[in-house]
């Protein structure tokens, strides 16, 4: 465990001194909310009416926590480098290092979104703050306790992301199950909560990783409830369990191909 504590401090460092690229994608962030705050607000006739059980104040803000996961934990680490490693033959270098290649993967990525979501969330509580408001039913206790909940839910993210860029072992290019994948994320989510979506969806949507990921945590800071904390930290205990078990089978398949064709 240590040689991964080293990685992710050696990756923290490094991406420190280069907080400030980190801040150019504040730009895009900020368009994308202030685009649906005025969406939201012509949405809302009355600032007390509700949309799938949601005030306009915890929609804006159930979309800027969402944002803020997916913005705050882009990284090229779990997706193209991965392929790329494949592809170019760069595991079988990688693979005899004195530690599991998808761990060491993983302690990097933990180190570069270690920098990048603080930032945004310390950006997206500031233009919550100043644009919308606080939220009535915030409180501090609440999101110390949903605070696991967003970190499992990244977590569940990566892996499952490390899984599909690990069929680059059998596949040319993993990319279009990527695209797949985070648009699934993206528009289900993240843009909208599962409650706008039909009723006949909803269960369909809590069977499935989109329910970790994002709109359990953002679900969780902007209305919390004991019965909804369980079931969606039940969810992920599941998920998590379920997406270690895919990656280690999907890279333990890969890499005995690799070696049965002289890699």
């Amino acid at each position: 465990m240590r040689k991964y504590v080293v990685i992710y401090r050696s990756v923290l460092i490094e991406n420190l001194q280069y907080a400030g690229n980190v801040a150019m994608g504040f730009i895009s962030y900020f368009i994308i909310i202030f685009i649906f705050i005025h969406l939201w607000d012509y949405m809302y006739a009355s600032p007390d009416s509700l949309i799938a059980g949601y005030t306009k104040e915890q929609m804006i803000w159930y979309v800027m926590i969402t944002e803020m996961i997916w913005f705050g934990t882009r990284s090229n680490t779990i997706t193209r480098q991965v392929s790329a490693d494949i592809r170019g033959g760069n595991i079988a270098y990688l693979m005899n290092k004195p530690y599991h290649y998808t761990l060491y993967i993983l302690a990097r990525y933990t180190g570069e979104w270690s920098i990048r979501l603080p930032m945004y969330a310390a950006l997206s509580t500031l233009i919550g703050l100043t644009m919308v408001g606080g939220l009535a039913s915030f409180r501090l206790v609440t999101f110390l306790a949903a605070l696991p909940c967003l970190l499992l839910g990244v977590t569940i993210h990566a892996l499952f992301k490390l899984c599909i860029s690990l069929l680059s072992f059998w596949v040319e290019d993993a990319n279009p199950f990527q695209w797949l994948y985070d648009k699934m994320i993206l528009v289900i989510g993240t843009i909208f909560p599962i409650e706008i979506f039909p009723d006949a969806l909803q269960p369909l949507f809590k069977l499935t990783p989109i329910y970790t990921v994002c709109y359990g945590p953002a679900k969780l800071l902007i209305d919390f409830s004991m019965d909804k904390y369980l079931e969606v930290l039940s969810a992920q205990i599941i998920y998590l369990a379920a997406g270690c078990g895919m990656m280690f089978f999907i890279y333990g398949k890969g890499a005995k191909k690799l070696y049965v064709n002289g890699g």
